[in-house]
């Protein structure tokens, strides 16, 4: 990272992980599919067609992005000084890598789907929802130096304070490194941060070191290849929800392996399931805690999961059908995603339009 590239550029960055401030307006703009690949700084292209991403930050549709980047991430120097209690800890890490001043975080919260099949020919496929108010999207594909190469997801709206596109793509890039809600990396491992509409939070204190939410979710995309071995790994530190929003992790492997977990009384539980919304799914008290409209979601993902197997198309019909615009509420789903653990391959939906996919591969 060329720090001189960077240096006067900010003077205030503020990350929200889940703020409001999105867009008022849904567009859905007509794709172009004349050309097999992305490679300029705004071009669309949809269905079969790979898009190749580089260091330079390209626009896929109006309010999504996405960038590559290879190199040094920082991310074992930021868990060897002992990772992060706080958002604000976070900040401060990148501050010092970029040159930045003034960080913080904030927001509210936001809800979300997820679903683990097979195919009828043996794959393994992980569909994902994030619903929320409409915002802007980046999809960030890393090769880092030390971990899995990975694809995940931003909300850049969550990063205020500044225009995020007044900075340059390399340093949008590593930012976004350490905000993902989602992601797939090469061995197939999926992960998805959902929130419960809860009270409690997560703050657990030992003398373990330290993660987030988002450093969370990039821990396991740059260190994990399966189910068991993410959960040995959360087990090696203390998780600190960030702005003591309740949340829990879907997360799913190559293999077929399915869970969520989640934090009660800031003790893990692992539960084995292939669809996980926005309540708990740990027997006991907090079993069913979230919101109603979570719970029906939930039932109607299983009644897809009855079907038997499915294609990527079909489960891009099953996140259809738990998008936000079939409850009528001021929220969209802003993307929805499906993840070939066994190939490699991702589609991206944006804002409910299912007619049109973007494609891309980790591998």
């Amino acid at each position: 990272m060329n720090r001189k590239m960077i240096w006067g550029i900010a003077t205030l960055l503020i990350f929200a992980f889940a703020i409001s401030g999105c867009g008022n307006q849904r567009i859905n703009t007509p794709i172009d599919n004349t050309q097999s690949t992305v490679n300029n700084s705004s071009q669309e292209q949809t269905d079969d067609a790979i898009i190749n991403l580089s260091s330079e930050l390209i626009s896929i549709t109006d309010h999504l992005s996405a960038v590559g980047f290879t190199g040094n991430d920082f991310f074992e120097e930021f868990l060897q000084n002992g990772g992060a209690e706080k958002d604000a800890d976070v900040v401060s890490f990148l501050a010092g890598k970029l040159s930045l001043e003034g960080l913080s975080f904030g927001g509210t919260p936001f809800g979300c789907s997820t679903l683990a099949v097979e195919s009828a020919e043996g794959e393994r496929l992980f569909g994902r929802n994030f619903d929320w108010n409409q915002c802007d999207a980046l999809i960030v594909k890393s090769n880092p130096e030390s971990g899995y190469a990975s694809i995940s997801t931003v909300n850049t709206d969550f990063i205020q304070g500044i225009s995020f596109s007044e900075l340059p793509d390399e340093a949008k890039a590593l930012i976004a490194l350490y905000a993902p809600l989602d992601g797939m990396n090469e061995k197939g491992l999926s992960v998805s941060v959902n929130m419960i509409s809860d009270g409690s939070n997560i703050t657990q204190d030992t003398d373990k070191p330290d993660i987030t939410t988002t450093t969370a979710i990039r821990l396991l995309l740059n260190q994990a290849a399966t189910v068991e071995e993410a959960i040995s790994i959360l087990q090696e530190y203390d998780f600190h929800a960030s702005m003591n929003f309740m949340v829990h992790l879907a997360i799913a492997d190559a293999d077929g392996n399915s869970v969520v977990v989640e934090y009660i009384d800031n003790e893990m539980s692992v539960v084995e399931t292939p669809i996980v919304t926005n309540f708990y799914l740990t027997e006991g008290e907090k079993y069913g805690v979230g919101t109603g409209q979570s719970h029906e979601r939930f039932e109607i993902l299983e009644k897809r999961l009855k079907d038997g197997a499915m294609s990527m198309t079909d489960v891009r019909d099953a996140l259809s059908s738990v998008s936000k615009g079939n409850f009528g509420e001021f929220e969209s789903t802003e993307w929805s995603i499906v993840f070939n653990q066994t190939t490699g391959e991702v589609h991206y939906y944006h804002r409910e339009n299912y007619e049109n996919r973007y494609t891309f591969t980790v591998k």
